[in-house]
């Protein structure tokens, strides 16, 4: 299997408190990779500093085998990395399909507003089409033309995906994508990622395990700022230090 991401010797430390203690992790083409870990184990710390929101104290990474400065956010879309939040994150004053094309600035030669306002025709319907194909594929369409005040919570997250497809990304790191979401949401949700995946690779941050189960090739456990385990879900699951860590993910 292509390596497609790799994480070496990530350490992150705010103020005196290690964060994260030499993390490695490697994401494949094509595959899903899951996240877990306890609260506060460090999964969002790692989640940020890949996206360029944290700085690591050390570490290596690489995309495609090749190593490279450790990104900014404002350098992840040219990486071909994109990512959803915790939250929603729509503006409110924009529908859902201008918020998609917010998501495709970095494809616009003369930015999203430009367009947005009709400084250039052509390049606005090449944002409008993306928008809407990111929308379909988010199953979002019928949402195109409503505001976030008019949406539902798991709608909301729907759109958020199709703003993240939009760039047509490598790479696409979901955080929290079922947090909020009922059983059949979730359902919804899981069969949509593993129709993805033969598009993107996917890094997944998630409490609810059984969701992490569903979707993941691998996954990787954290406590306490480092890897205590990684593999197939059904094996980390029955590895003794995972379940002293991790109380009833075992059972």
């Amino acid at each position: 299997m292509n390596e497609l991401l790799k994480v070496e010797g990530l350490s992150v430390t705010f103020g005196g408190l290690k964060a994260l203690n030499d993390v490695y992790i490697e994401l494949h083409k094509n595959e899903v990779l899951g996240l877990i870990g306890p609260n506060g184990a460090g999964k969002t710390t790692l989640f940020n500093a890949i996206s360029g929101l944290v700085p690591p104290s050390t570490g290596k990474f690489s995309l495609e085998g090749k190593n490279s400065p450790w990104p900014k956010t404002h350098q992840l879309a040219k990486l071909g990395i994109a990512r959803t939040l915790q939250g929603v994150g729509l503006f409110s004053g924009l529908t859902a399909l201008e918020n998609v094309m917010v998501g495709a600035e970095a494809h616009a030669s003369k930015g999203f507003f430009a367009d947005l306002f009709g400084t250039s025709g052509k390049s606005e319907a090449k944002l409008k089409a993306r928008a809407h194909k990111a929308l379909a594929w988010a199953g979002a369409t019928a949402f195109a033309d409503k505001l976030p005040s008019q949406l539902t919570y798991p709608d909301s997250k729907r759109v958020a995906l199709a703003r993240a497809l939009v760039l047509e990304p490598k790479i696409l790191l979901l955080d929290e994508p079922a947090a909020g979401l009922g059983h059949d949401e979730i359902e919804k949700l899981a069969n949509l990622i593993l129709q993805l995946k033969e598009f993107y690779s996917i890094i997944v941050v998630e409490h609810n395990v059984e969701f992490v189960n569903k979707i993941s090739d691998r996954v990787y456990v954290l406590n306490f700022g480092e890897v205590i385990s990684s593999g197939p879900f059904e094996k980390v699951r029955e590895d003794p230090a995972v379940v002293a860590a991790y109380l009833g993910i075992g059972n």
